[in-house]
């Protein structure tokens, strides 16, 4: 075996056997029109980082992480690299109640019940979601039962599934390390209770569409959901992979790839994306830059970007709209129009 792939298969088994330390989640709202959370960060990588020690320990998908930083070696990035840590994020539309899934996102949010005299708080974690032929449902379900140290007991489709690929399956898979359940389980009302959020004995794939349908996240994630989550608890899987947000009258845009019924990733059709940012803004007038959203749409790389300015309608019109904030490699781009988003 080679330097790196000793390198690789020692990682790799330190991270499944291993407890990463993951950052706070937990983001105070300070006011219930309150949209965006959080914030990037950018860190100078030591020898021994690898961008998936440093997805689990920052709570994000490690295909985001790698996706963000193009052109660094996601198992050996070495030391005195800049890697982009994304933080910043768009709540989901729709009632900020209990937990609510964006599988474009690879991301689960939560909005605890808040307590008597304390402010409103939402936690956020990355998941992997469905993928192939295994449907992660959409639709509004909730929590049923919890389970420490589940028993997986897989379904006779995926027993089918691993004994045509050689892996023939038990009926039962107890408790313990190579149980891809992990610790912690919350069963949904979906699918007859075949349908979970739980961990996982392999949180390198967190963030990708690995699972028959379920929802995992990181160990140490799903061991600080568990105990908040009660029985009962409303959860809504959406299928939203853009997000709009109004920030002291600017227009922010959040971007994710699309994923088909399946729960695969594929690349966005950009007037289609257009048309979704169109429908998000509604009736507002606005100036959006459009060659620089349209770009944004295109990375799909959910970073937040400034894509347009609120229009005041009790100004001087002269025909001419002020043209949307934008980095300095879009500066040379035409200048916007107002649009309604019609």
């Amino acid at each position: 075996m080679t330097r790196y792939g000793q390198r690789a298969a020692a990682l790799l088994a330190a991270m499944l056997l291993g407890s990463a330390s993951a950052h706070a989640t937990v983001y105070r709202l300070d006011s219930p029109d309150q949209t965006v959370v959080g914030e990037d960060q950018s860190i100078t990588t030591v020898y021994e980082d690898t961008l998936y020690d440093l997805a689990r320990k920052y709570s994000i998908g490690s295909e985001e992480l790698i996706r963000l930083n193009p052109g660094i070696d996601p198992w050996l990035p070495g030391a005195g690299k800049k890697v982009l840590i994304p933080g910043r994020y768009i709540l989901p539309p729709g009632p900020h109640e209990g937990i609510i899934v964006n599988l474009p996102e690879h991301r689960l949010y939560y909005f605890p019940k808040p307590k008597r005299g304390q402010p409103r708080e939402v936690i956020t974690y990355p998941v992997s979601i469905g993928k192939m032929d295994w449907r992660t449902p959409l639709g509004l379900t909730h929590v049923i039962q919890k389970e420490k140290n589940p028993v997986w007991i897989p379904t006779e489709s995926v027993r089918r599934e691993h004994a045509a690929n050689g892996d023939p399956l038990p009926a039962r898979v107890p408790a313990g390390p190579d149980n891809p359940l992990g610790q912690f389980a919350l069963r949904l009302a979906a699918g007859d209770g075949t349908y979970m959020i739980h961990g996982t004995n392999n949180p390198i794939a967190v963030g990708m569409p690995v699972t028959h349908g379920c929802i995992r996240l990181y160990p140490d994630d799903v061991a600080q959901l568990f105990p908040m989550v009660p029985v009962g608890t409303p959860v809504r899987i959406i299928n939203d992979p853009i997000k709009v947000a109004w920030v002291n009258g600017e227009l922010l845009l959040e971007a994710h790839p699309p994923v088909d019924a399946q729960g695969q990733s594929f690349e966005p059709n950009v007037d289609q994306f257009a048309q979704l940012l169109r429908d998000a803004v509604g009736d507002s007038t606005v100036a959006i830059n459009w060659d620089y959203a349209r770009e944004v749409l295109t990375r799909a790389d959910g970073m937040l970007a400034t894509v347009g300015l609120e229009a005041d309608l009790s100004a001087p019109n002269d025909g001419a709209a002020d043209p949307a904030p934008a980095p300095a490699a879009a500066a040379a781009q035409p200048a916007v129009h107002t649009a309604s988003a019609q």
